[in-house]
């Protein structure tokens, strides 16, 4: 009886175990699958979103500086937008060694803000695939952006140019 009851028991360890490893091989997978969609934003995708943000911040002008000083060109990047963003990047051609006043050049910028994006604008992070609202958002107010009350003047703005 005893021989029976520890057969039994060692059978259902063995069932439990093979149970729990397949359904951690397919969480961990549904979560690399969700992190590699939100991840590597692309310009294409996102290219008419880009212009429109780049007409609101700046008119599209490469050599503007504004909010007092702490933003520069056609995407009115702040420095700490900046660091934040290259010291993230899996991009090969951003680099701290860039400096921040590369920023100035537009196609530059882009790559900041993609990489921004790349950072924050992700399924994990929001819980969901991001919107153009998002991503717009996120730009203007930072990594939580998205969810201020702030941005909202903001995106109507970004909208305004994106849908006309």
């Amino acid at each position: 009886m005893r021989l029976r009851t520890i057969k039994t028991v060692i059978k259902n360890i063995v069932a439990f175990s093979i149970v729990f490893f397949f359904a951690y091989v397919f969480v961990t997978m549904v979560f690399m699958i969700n992190y590699a969609l939100g991840s590597e934003i692309e310009t294409e995708n996102h290219h008419e979103l880009l212009d429109a943000i780049c007409e609101v911040e700046s008119n599209c002008q490469s050599d503007v500086v504004g909010d007092n000083g702490n933003a520069i060109g056609a995407y009115q990047i702040w420095y700490d937008y900046w660091y934040d963003a290259v010291t993230f990047s899996s991009h090969d051609d951003l680099e701290l060694s860039d400096e921040y006043k590369s920023c100035y050049n537009k196609e530059y910028s882009e790559k900041v803000v993609l990489a921004y994006w790349d950072r924050y604008a992700t399924i994990n992070r929001l819980g969901r695939t991001p919107t153009n609202q998002d991503l717009a958002r996120i730009h203007n107010g930072g990594p939580n952006g998205y969810k201020k009350n702030a941005t909202v003047g903001y995106w109507n703005k970004v909208k305004v140019r994106l849908y006309e």
